[in-house]
C-alpha cells in the first residue's frame, strides 16, 4: 500500500508541474497544518511560539469553521477553578470518563488530554481570552467542574489564536485544499501537495511533520452512510438532523489522506448525538438564531411529559440537558419524541423562565418572552400542536389518544404523590396536568454535531498504522482523532470535544519541535 500511495502522489506531483508549472510554488517549512480550526490553530500557534515555521491550510474563506461555537472547553486543574474552589483531580475526571466508555476507548491517550487540559486552558487565556465561569449541564453534586466558558465563545478564542499565530510568523492560507499527503521511500510523510481556490499548486516540503486538524466527516453524506449506524439504522421514524454550520468543511479530508497513508481507523461508527431538536432545518438556528427558536428548543427539553409514539414514556424528563442521553434513549424509541404540557406550564416558562437550562443558550429564570410567537410559528410549520381536548391533541401527533390519556393519568397521580417510580424524575418537576385545555405538543427529532471516529493514534497524537506501527511525520488532531469515545459523547467530561481539540494540537506540535526540529 505504501508504494501504491507514493506512486499516486508522485504521479499526481509530476502531472500538475507538466500541466500548469507557472501556477506551482514549492514551498518549504517545519510544519504544514492542514485545517484553520481549533486544533489546528492550536498546533499552529505554540509551535511558532517556539520558534518553528508554520504554514496552516484551510479550504474555507475564513478560520475556525465549527469551531467557532462551542460555548467553552474541558479543563482540569487550571488557574480558574483553583481560585472558585474546584479540587477534581485528572485521575478523577478519567476515572469517570473510562468508567462511562466501560474501556472501550484508547485510555492512555484519552487520560493524555485530560491530563494535559488544565495547561492547555491556562495557555488559552495567556493569549488573552477570558472567562465567564466554570458552567454545568449536571447537578452539583454529580458535575466534575471541567466545563470553561469563554467570554465570546470559542470564537474569540479562534479569533485571538488566528491573529496571535499570525503576529508571531505564522502563515495561513485560506480557501486552499490539501489535496494529498507526500511520503518518502521509507513511508515517512514528508509533505502536501494544496491547490487554492484560483488552481494555484502549493508543493509544500515539512521538515517536522504534517498536522491533520481537519474536523471529522460531518458533511461527508457517503462516509456517513459507510461508517455510522445511526444514520441508517432500521426501524427509525425520523431522519438524524446535522446541527452544524451551513458552511461546513468537515468532509473526512484528513481521515481519508491517511488512510492512504496505510493509518488505521477507530471508532467511526460513533456520533456525537444532540437531542432532542424540533423537526425543522437547519438546527443550528436553534442554536444561535432568533430568540423564538432557542426559547422553542428551550421548552422542548422541559420536564413536562415526553412520550414515544405509542404515548408513552420513555425517559426521564428532569434530565433532558443531558442531550447525548436523551439522543441515546431517543434512538432506542425510533428516534422521535413529544414534549406534552398545558396552558398553566406555558405560562410558567414565559413568567419565570424554564425549569431546566438549554445548553448555556437559555438558562434557569430566563423569562421565555418569545415562546408564544415560536409556538404559533411552529404550528405553522408543523413541528408544534395545539388542541382543546387530548383526544384532539392526540389526533394531531398521530398517536392513540386512550394511550396518551392513560399517560396524563399516571403522570398526574405521580404529581400527587410527589415521586416517579418508573424513572425518577425529581419531585419539583411532577406537575399535574389541569382538567381543561388547551394543550400543547412540541415534536422533536434527534440531532449529531460531530463525529467522533477517525484514525487510531499514540499519546504524541502520532497516526497508527493499520500493522500498529507508528506512521512517521504524521500526527492527526481534533475529530480527525478516532477511538476516544464508545457508543457516545461523554457529556459528564463537559466541553471534551473542543478541549480535547486544542490540546491535541498543542500537544502535536510540541512534540515535533521537541523531537524533530531541535536536534
Amino acid at each position: 500500500m505504501r508504494w501504491s500511495c507514493k506512486w499516486f502522489v508522485l504521479s499526481a506531483i509530476a502531472i500538475l508541474f507538466a500541466s500548469n508549472a507557472k501556477a506551482t510554488e514549492v514551498l518549504d517549512t517545519d510544519i504544514v497544518v492542514v485545517g484553520g480550526g481549533l486544533s489546528g490553530l492550536s498546533a499552529g500557534l505554540t509551535a511558532v511560539e517556539k520558534g518553528a515555521k508554520v504554514v496552516i491550510f484551510e479550504k474555507l474563506p475564513g478560520v475556525g469553521g465549527a469551531g467557532n461555537y462551542p460555548e467553552g472547553s474541558l479543563g482540569v486543574g487550571t488557574r480558574l477553578q483553583k481560585k472558585l474552589g474546584y479540587t477534581k483531580t485528572v485521575d478523577e475526571v478519567f476515572a469517570k470518563g473510562v468508567e462511562f466508555h466501560h474501556w472501550r476507548v484508547n485510555a492512555s491517550v484519552l487520560h493524555t488530554l485530560i491530563a494535559n487540559s488544565g495547561r492547555t486552558i491556562d495557555w488559552i487565556e495567556d493569549q488573552g481570552i477570558t472567562f465567564r465561569g466554570i458552567k454545568t449541564m449536571y447537578p452539583p453534586e454529580k458535575s466534575l467542574g471541567t466545563w470553561h466558558l469563554y467570554t465570546g465563545g470559542a470564537a474569540a478564542v479562534v479569533k485571538k489564536l488566528y491573529k496571535n499565530f499570525v503576529a508571531k510568523g505564522g502563515t495561513l492560507y485560506t480557501e486552499t485544499t490539501v489535496k494529498n499527503l507526500l511520503t518518502d521511500n521509507s513511508g515517512k510523510v514528508t509533505g502536501v501537495v494544496a491547490q487554492s481556490v484560483d488552481g494555484k499548486t502549493y508543493v509544500v516540503n515539512a521538515k517536522g511533520g504534517v498536522i491533520l486538524a481537519t474536523g471529522g466527516f460531518e458533511s461527508n453524506k457517503e462516509m456517513l452512510k459507510k461508517y455510522v449506524a445511526d444514520i441508517n439504522a432500521e426501524g427509525m421514524l425520523e431522519r438524524v438532523m446535522y446541527r452544524g454550520p451551513l458552511i461546513d468543511g468537515r468532509t473526512g479530508d484528513g481521515i481519508n489522506m491517511a488512510v492512504q497513508v496505510g493509518a488505521k481507523l477507530d471508532g467511526m461508527g460513533t456520533l456525537a448525538g444532540n437531542s432532542p431538536y424540533l423537526d425543522n432545518e437547519p438546527p443550528i438556528y436553534q442554536f444561535n438564531g432568533a430568540d423564538h427558536l432557542k426559547q422553542m428548543r428551550c421548552a422542548l427539553s422541559q420536564p413536562f411529559l415526553w412520550i414515544n409514539k405509542s404515548g408513552q414514556r420513555f425517559y426521564n424528563e428532569s434530565a433532558g440537558s443531558a442531550f447525548t442521553d436523551v439522543y441515546n434513549a431517543m434512538t432506542a424509541n425510533g428516534g422521535l419524541m413529544y414534549n406534552i404540557f398545558d396552558e398553566h406550564m406555558k405560562n410558567r416558562l414565559v413568567s419565570e423562565g424554564p425549569y431546566t437550562p438549554f445548553n448555556a443558550i437559555v438558562q434557569v429564570g430566563q423569562k421565555m418572552t418569545a415562546l408564544n410567537e415560536g409556538l404559533e410559528k411552529g404550528i405553522k410549520e408543523g413541528y408544534a400542536f395545539k388542541a382543546d381536548t387530548l383526544e384532539e391533541l392526540a389526533a394531531k401527533i398521530k398517536v392513540d389518544p386512550e394511550a396518551l390519556k392513560a399517560t396524563v393519568s399516571k403522570i398526574n397521580s405521580y404529581a400527587g404523590l410527589k415521586k416517579d417510580p418508573d424513572f425518577g424524575r425529581k419531585p419539583e418537576h411532577l406537575f399535574k396536568f389541569s382538567s381543561t385545555g388547551p394543550y400543547y405538543a412540541l415534536k422533536g427529532i434527534r440531532a449529531f454535531f460531530l463525529t467522533l471516529g477517525g484514525v487510531k493514534i499514540n499519546d504524541n497524537m502520532q497516526a497508527i498504522n493499520t500493522n500498529g506501527a507508528v506512521i512517521p511525520g504524521l500526527y492527526v488532531t481534533g475529530q480527525d482523532m478516532g477511538g476516544l469515545y464508545d457508543s457516545s459523547y461523554d457529556l459528564l467530561l463537559e466541553g471534551s470535544a473542543s478541549g480535547f481539540a486544542l490540546v491535541s494540537g498543542k500537544l502535536a506540535a510540541e512534540h515535533i519541535v521537541k523531537t524533530k526540529l531541535s536536534k
